[in-house]
């Protein structure tokens, strides 16, 4: 049996790629976890990141890391890939771009556990790498968040 996601109602996987010009949440689609009986990490690394600065509108540049257990939907990544690019006119310091890509996927996804790191390169000679991490409330995932989060360097 030939595994298709076209089924779900995917627009972007399959079609000719049309990016965003500004930060675009709406572009990101799910699908349905087919393995919802187990916990395991799903991990995505976007090494070409960009961003503008809110108040210089120079360019910042990172890698974006971003790994999550998901329970019933699960992010597409094509879908993925093309919010990730609508940052890249968008003015947001470091730390805002963490905590709202793991906001907008724990909203469009509701997974267990999730985290999100950004690597951003030097700018000024000193290079930022914020991380932001939540887990389900009342869960085994929410105290694993605070334990993680704790044991962050």
């Amino acid at each position: 049996m030939m595994d298709t996601r076209k089924d779900e109602g995917l627009k972007a996987l399959g079609r000719k790629t049309e990016y965003k010009q500004t930060y675009s949440p709406e572009v990101l689609e799910t699908f349905e976890n087919r393995h919802r009986e187990n916990d395991y990490w799903v991990r995505f690394n976007c090494p070409e990141f960009t961003s503008l600065c809110p108040i210089t509108g120079q360019p910042d540049f990172a890698e974006i890391r971003i790994s999550y257990i998901p329970d019933v939907r699960m992010v597409e990544s094509k879908s993925l890939k093309l919010y990730l690019f609508s940052f890249r006119n968008h003015g947001a310091f470091h730390e805002d771009c963490v905590n709202i890509i793991m906001k907008d996927l724990i909203a469009l996804t509701e997974p267990k556990y999730i985290e999100v790191t950004g690597l951003f390169t030097p700018r000024g000679g000193i290079s930022i790498h914020p991380y932001a991490n939540w887990g389900r409330p009342g869960t085994h995932y929410e105290e694993m968040a605070q334990q993680r989060l704790e044991g962050r360097e």
